[in-house]
């Protein structure tokens, strides 16, 4: 079988897919509030893109517009990790990633505008009928964790938004200068919101040597590595089709929840159904999608 651009892409987003799979037990694991972590993940990748010399050539050549837009959607990845880490703080691991799945639906309306292509009926459909599936999740979740999930859905709607933005503008740049300015413009941006709240005592605290090691393999091999891979791999391949790929997150995040965190003892026959449901239709379009690339 000859392997396309586009399978190649898709391939390269599932691994990505199954390294983000450990971001969320990664944010349960680590002591810090929601906003010191994506804080030190964000600077941590940061200052290791600033030893790269060829990145400050590209930046020095890169049009002020194009890096203007690249860091508004850093300001977007921002938010979208405050409220995807607040979503394991208030609820758990496996609750923060389900709520990515319901991404696509999101996608299928914003990246035709965003993106400028046409509207497909097709992956509104697909959205859909997953939403069964969002309403088993909800009804399984304890209500303790009702918050938590429905900042996980605003997680959801924001990483909607940076990936139509980054499938717009991905072309005009290295995936590493874009991974740079966008978390780049990203920790600033919380350094500004930390600022803000200074009133109520010190924001930042120094990671002790656990949380250390566990912010290092976070920011680099859950972050670095996919972001920049991802970014490449869109490419050739659309940002609806991706995000669908990444609502297999998921399946990597509650496998992973079980068996080191036990988290099936917090949740109900009725969410894990509906993470099933959800799941059935990712599953169903990637298979159609294959196989109209493949004809």
């Amino acid at each position: 079988m000859t392997v396309t651009p586009e399978r190649k892409a898709l391939l390269q987003i599932h691994f990505c897919v199954l390294l983000w799979g450990f971001t969320a037990i990664l944010g349960k694991l680590i002591s810090l509030p929601a906003l010191e972590l994506v804080w030190w993940r964000m600077l941590i990748v940061v200052v290791v893109l600033l030893a790269w010399p060829p990145l400050w050539r590209e930046l020095r050549a890169i049009p002020p517009r194009t890096l203007a837009a690249f860091a508004g959607i850093g300001v977007v990845v921002a938010l979208h990790w405050l409220t995807f880490y607040g979503a394991i703080k208030l609820a758990n691991a496996s609750v923060a990633a389900t709520t990515m799945a319901v991404a696509p639906l999101f996608l299928a309306v914003i990246e035709p505008w965003i993106a400028r292509r046409p509207f497909d009926a097709r992956e509104l459909v697909v959205g859909l009928v997953a939403l069964p599936g969002v309403v088993l999740v909800v009804g399984g979740t304890p209500a303790g964790m009702q918050l938590g999930l429905a900042v996980g859905v605003v997680s959801a709607f924001l990483v909607a938004i940076f990936g139509a933005l980054n499938k717009r503008y991905v072309e005009r740049a290295s995936p590493l200068l874009v991974t740079g300015v966008e978390l780049a413009t990203g920790t600033a941006f919380l350094t500004v919101v930390a600022l803000a709240w200074q009133g109520q005592g010190p924001w930042l605290t120094i990671p002790g040597a656990r949380d250390a090691w566990l912010l290092a393999t976070l920011s680099l091999g859950c972050t670095l590595l996919p972001f920049a891979l991802a970014l490449r791999a869109l490419r050739h391949t659309s940002a609806f089709m991706a995000q669908l790929a990444v609502s297999l997150e998921p399946v990597y995040a509650i496998l992973l929840a079980i068996v080191l965190l036990g988290e099936q003892r917090e949740l109900t026959t009725w969410f894990y159904l509906g993470v099933a449901v959800i799941l059935g239709a990712v599953f169903a379009h990637t298979w159609m999608k294959l196989r109209s690339t493949s004809v």
